[in-house]
C-alpha cells in the first residue's frame, strides 16, 4: 500500500518555501495513499515548469514531456493502457499557453484523464513573465509597465468546449485537494482541477493571504449539472469573492471509448494493410 515513505523520492524539493506546490504534492500523496494508487495502476506526466518537478518527488511511473505537450502524451497513454489512472500535472503558462492547444481539444474529446493545473498566475521556473493567467496590470519582468491582455480563465474555457468535470481548489485546503483528485479520478471523462497556488517570490498579488480571505467554497445544493450556471459561476473573479469546489460534472462518452467500441476493434492491422493494398 503507498504511503508517505514509499512515495517519496530521495531528490530533495527545490520549490521555494512556502510555494503551492507542497500544498498539492502532500494533497495528492494523502489521495495516494487513500486510493492506493501505485505503479501498477497509476500514470504521472508532466510538462515544463516548477509544477513539472513533483515528477521527481513522487515515485510512481511517470513523463515529463515537450513544453505544453503533456497533455497529448497523457491522452496516448489513457488510449493505450484505458485501464490506469492517468494525471496530467500542468502549469498556466505550459497548459493555456504553449499547450492551449492541446487543452481545448482533449477536453472537447472528453479524454478520461485528471488534470491538475498549477495556477499561480505567472512564469515561475523562467523567473517571473507574464502567463495568460496573470491579472491585467500587474508589473512583470517580461512587461514591466504591467501585463495588457485580459487573463484567461481555464475553467470558463474548460466548460465551454466540453470538459465534464471543472473544479477549483486552494494549495493550501490540502484536505479539500485531496478528495478532488480522488473525485476527479473517479469522474469518467475529462477532469480539471485548477489549483490556485501561490508563487511567493514572482507574483505578490496572489498571496497566501489573498486567497485565504477571497475563497469560499459553493453551496452543496450548487447545480453541478447545469452548465449556464457552472459557467456563470466561473467568471466570477474579486478579492474577497473567488468560488471553489465542483463547478460542472457530466456523464458523456469518453474518447477511449469511441476507440473501443466493436467496430473500431474489427479494424485490425491486418484488414488495414488489405484494403491499402
Amino acid at each position: 500500500m503507498p504511503n508517505y515513505t514509499n512515495l517519496k523520492t530521495p531528490v530533495t524539493p527545490t520549490w521555494c518555501p512556502g510555494c503551492g506546490d507542497f500544498g498539492i504534492w502532500t494533497a495528492f500523496k494523502m489521495a495516494a495513499q487513500q486510493e492506493k494508487w501505485d505503479d501498477t495502476n497509476t500514470f504521472l506526466t508532466a510538462g515544463i515548469g516548477c509544477h513539472g518537478h513533483i515528477l521527481n518527488y513522487l515515485r510512481l511511473t511517470s513523463f515529463e514531456g515537450l513544453h505544453g505537450r503533456d497533455l497529448a502524451l497523457a491522452s496516448g497513454v489513457k488510449l493505450a493502457q484505458p485501464n490506469l489512472n492517468v494525471f496530467s500535472f500542468t502549469g498556466d503558462g505550459n497548459c493555456l499557453s504553449e499547450g492551449g492547444n492541446h487543452f481545448i481539444h482533449t477536453a472537447r474529446r472528453n479524454h478520461n484523464i485528471t488534470v491538475v493545473l498549477h495556477d499561480n498566475a505567472i512564469y515561475g521556473l523562467t523567473t517571473g513573465q507574464t502567463s495568460p493567467r496573470t491579472p491585467k496590470g500587474m508589473p512583470t519582468r517580461s512587461n514591466p509597465e504591467g501585463a495588457y491582455d485580459e487573463p484567461l480563465n481555464p475553467l470558463a474555457t474548460a466548460i465551454a468546449v466540453g470538459a465534464t468535470f471543472v473544479a477549483r481548489c486552494y494549495s493550501g485546503d490540502i484536505e479539500y485537494l485531496a478528495e478532488l483528485f480522488i473525485k476527479a479520478n473517479n469522474h469518467r471523462g475529462f477532469a480539471l482541477i485548477d489549483v490556485l497556488q501561490p508563487c511567493v517570490t514572482f507574483n505578490k498579488v496572489y498571496s497566501h493571504f489573498f486567497y485565504q480571505k477571497s475563497i469560499y467554497r459553493l453551496p452543496e445544493d450548487f447545480d453541478k449539472t447545469n452548465k449556464t450556471k457552472a459557467f456563470e459561476k466561473s467568471l466570477e473573479w474579486a478579492e474577497g469573492s473567488i468560488p471553489t469546489g465542483i463547478f460542472y460534472e457530466v456523464n458523456l462518452p469518453t474518447a477511449e471509448e469511441h476507440f473501443t467500441t466493436p467496430k473500431i476493434e474489427t479494424r485490425n492491422l491486418s484488414n488495414l494493410f488489405k484494403r491499402l493494398g
